[in-house]
């Protein structure tokens, strides 16, 4: 590291869509696709991004959300608690990245600098074109 570099953060949280190509390298992946109401098939929020705070409340707003936000900072803090605390990479994926990974990944990060861990964010396809797809057959599915 060169004397003006940043030093690397503790943790790197990128959000992603595997619409858009595969999982980044990470140390954990998290999908939420199949499990979590997209909010894609809301026509008022398909073409929104966490940018705006009605997804980021619809996403909040999802059974289980809660939760899983809580088990992922969980398992960051075993991960950093382990013998070989080093850098750790995790990555949330949903389909096209702008709804449910990004808002998922935006309050993990949020948790775990209030505990002073020092968090570098990136969503990696947020900015990228709508996914078009048909509505799921089965309501309650992401996909």
């Amino acid at each position: 590291m060169t004397p003006d570099a940043a030093p690397e953060p503790d943790v790197t949280i990128v959000s992603f869509g595997y619409g858009h190509g595969p999982a980044p390298d990470a140390h954990l992946t998290v999908d939420v696709r199949d499990h979590f109401r997209d909010p894609h098939f809301d026509p008022a929020l398909r073409t929104l991004t966490t940018e705006d705070a009605r997804v980021i409340d619809a996403v909040r707003r999802t059974p289980g959300v809660a939760e899983l936000i809580a088990a992922i900072v969980d398992v960051v803090r075993a991960f950093r608690r382990g013998p070989a605390p080093g850098p750790l990479r995790v990555a949330i994926g949903c389909v096209g990245g702008r709804h449910r990974s990004a808002a998922i990944a935006i309050e993990v990060a949020l948790r775990l600098g209030e505990d002073g861990v020092a968090v570098s964010l990136r969503h990696r396809d947020m900015a990228r074109p709508v996914i078009d797809r048909p509505t799921p057959k089965r309501p309650s599915t992401g996909r």
